[in-house]
């Protein structure tokens, strides 16, 4: 096995055991052997794993997975892997990736500079054709909502939200299926671009809020929780 192969491989397999073994995930050594591979390579992939906080070692007990305190990182390496996440977790990201959105939209009304302004022109332009085509604008849309985050100019705000996106790509494809969904994001894509070319960032802020605001019932009707919707 590869090297990068065995990161999201030795996760999966973690992931898989832990579910019906009370959370305890296998020993290095039955790792090691699973996989064909040395004990280094297990606790170099491991160490990473804990590092992200997906494991944790308990002295004189083991090495167990945490399911339920996963950080941003940990979440966006677990979706690459095109492993499955807890609909809390899924629902959560949503909620706070849309607080984020907001404040981008306000930063990069005055931070914005030219060539922001010229990847948004040229991202709508290929949105309009994609919609002409009959094509979803998914891909299209999260470029738009990342370079408005780029526009703040802040590359950490940038990462996280990269993050965030990384954790529902296969959704948005199901999101814009829908072929009225799609030109209804444009148009207010759009305006909130006109919004941010103006610097009027309390318009921009607005608008973000009623564009994510849709999303976001959407989001909640199919991930929210039970006892979050009572």
């Amino acid at each position: 096995m590869q090297g990068q192969e065995i990161l999201p491989a030795i996760a999966t397999h973690l992931l898989d055991s832990a579910r019906t073994n009370g959370g305890k995930a296998p020993s290095e050594r039955d790792l090691a052997e699973h996989f064909s591979v040395s004990r280094g390579q297990v606790r170099e992939a491991l160490a990473i794993l804990e590092a992200m906080q997906v494991i944790e070692r308990r002295a004189k007990s083991g090495i167990y997975v945490n399911t339920d305190n996963t950080g941003i990182e940990a979440m966006a390496f677990l979706a690459r892997a095109g492993l499955p996440l807890e609909n809390r977790q899924i629902y959560e990201a949503v909620e706070v990736r849309k607080i984020h959105e907001i404040k981008a939209a306000e930063l990069a009304a005055a931070r914005a500079d030219d060539e922001n302004f010229d990847r948004l022109r040229d991202i709508l332009v290929r949105s309009e054709e994609r919609i002409a085509q009959g094509e979803g604008i998914d891909g299209l849309d999260q470029e738009f909502h990342l370079e408005i985050v780029r526009a703040t100019q802040n590359t950490l705000f940038l990462n996280i939200c990269t993050a965030f996106y990384e954790l529902g790509g296969n959704r948005l494809k199901v999101y814009f299926r829908d072929p009225d969904r799609n030109r209804k994001s444009h148009e207010e894509h759009k305006q909130i671009f006109e919004a941010l070319v103006n610097r009027d960032a309390a318009l921009a802020s607005a608008l973000m809020v009623s564009h994510l605001r849709g999303a976001m019932s959407y989001w909640s009707e199919l991930l929210q929780p039970a006892e979050l919707s009572d």
